[in-house]
Order: structure tokens, then C-alpha cells, then sequence
């Protein structure tokens, strides 16, 4: 389930896995793989850091294109991308089953060939601001402070959380060089197991009461 975070570009706007059989992140109208996502995290987080290129991304140019993620959840309502996923990969029938899954990665394939078809794939520059004071994901500006949430939200397999509190390598990878960077841009950053606060999971679910998945627009 995305959860809502605050941007410095575009106010509240969603982030995070919206189906546990996959592995793809959504930020708002931007879709892409966590695992391109993290590798572009661990680049940053070298020494000779400066920006990346977030390749296999795909952009939503009409917002109807996406669907409507709670729908898709409660299984009444199938529209765009999203409702096609589900009718795919349907919400586990028992809420035990709701658990971000470490193997997503194995149906990139079925998702490229299902997003193909809404949305147009493009590259997506991350760079960071003088003095790491901010991050932009593309059109997205962020604080180093909510950079770092996005970074934890993917720790924590957003919410429900990694089935098995096993984590994907690329994950682990991420975390390890965030910590251990001496760039200004993860300074502070550190990781935990903690469960979202009652107010992320209450403001994840007004952001989607509506059919278009993202945040303000």
C-alpha cells in the first residue's frame, strides 16, 4: 500500500509497492522497479556521487490511465493499469496473505507488459542539490529528510511490511551504503523495523479514497 509523503514540489503525494506480487514503486504519475530504484540509492551514496538515471520508468500522462487502487483491493472496480494488475495478481483473500512479497522481482516481465500499454516509458533523472539539501526524482523535489522516509518506507516493505521480514538484496545493498556514505545527502539516515505510525497508514487510505492513484494535483 503507497503511503502519502510530503514533497517540497507538489505537496502530499504518494509513494510506495501497490501490489505484493511486484516489486514496482509508484510516486505519484512515476512507475518504476525498486530494484533500479536501490541500485540508484547505493550509486548516490558513493563517493563519486552527483546524480543517476533511473531507467525502466514509465510515466502516466492522464492520470484516469492509472486506476483505482482501492477498487482493484476490494475487487469492484478494474480501470487502467492498476485494476489490470489485480485481475492478475488479486488481493490475498486472507490478510495473513498481505505481505510485501522479496520475489518480486520475478514478474517484471508480466508488469512491463502490462504498463506498455497506459503509459510511456522514460528515463527519469535523480540529482541531488548543492550542498544535498534536497533530491529531485524527476519533476519530484524532495528534503533530505523525506528522501530518507521514501528510503525507510522501502526498508520496511512499505505497508504490510516484507512477508518474513525478509528483504530483497538490492534492499540490503541500499541500506548498507546509505549508512555508511559520507555524503551529506544520507547524513542522519538510519534504518529500523518499526511499524508505520497510525497517521501514515490513516493518510495512506484518504489518499486513495478517490479512483486516481497519486497524491494532490
Amino acid at each position: 500500500m503507497p503511503l502519502a509523503f510530503d514533497s517540497l514540489s507538489h505537496g502530499t503525494v504518494a509513494f510506495g509497492f501497490f501490489n505484493i506480487e511486484s516489486d514496482m514503486l509508484l510516486l505519484d504519475r512515476y512507475f518504476f522497479f525498486a530494484g533500479d530504484f536501490c541500485d540508484c540509492v547505493t550509486a548516490l551514496a558513493g563517493p563519486a556521487a552527483g546524480g543517476e538515471i533511473l531507467r525502466h520508468a514509465y510515466v502516466f500522462d492522464r492520470s484516469g490511465d492509472i486506476g483505482d487502487l482501492m477498487g482493484a483491493i476490494h475487487g469492484v472496480r478494474y480501470t487502467g493499469f492498476i485494476g489490470e494488475v489485480y485481475r492478475k495478481f488479486p488481493f490475498p483473500a486472507e490478510p495473513a496473505g498481505f505481505k510485501q512479497k522479496a520475489d518480486g522481482w520475478k514478474t517484471r516481465d508480466i508488469m512491463l507488459g502490462i504498463i506498455s500499454h497506459y503509459a510511456v516509458r522514460r528515463d527519469i533523472e535523480i540529482a541531488v542539490t548543492p550542498a544535498a539539501a534536497d533530491i529531485l526524482i524527476g519533476d519530484y523535489r524532495f528534503s533530505r529528510a523525506g528522501f530518507h522516509e521514501l528510503l525507510k518506507y522501502v526498508w520496511r516493505g512499505g505497508y504490510p511490511r516484507w512477508k518474513n521480514g525478509v528483504r530483497p538484496e538490492y534492499v540490503r545493498h541500499m541500506a548498507e551504503a546509505a549508512c555508511k556514505s559520507a555524503g551529506a545527502l544520507f547524513e542522519g539516515i538510519s534504518f529500523s523495523t518499526k511499524a508505520p505510525e497510525p497517521r501514515e497508514t490513516e493518510r495512506a487510505a484518504n489518499g486513495f479514497s478517490d479512483p486516481v492513484a497519486g497524491g494532490k494535483r
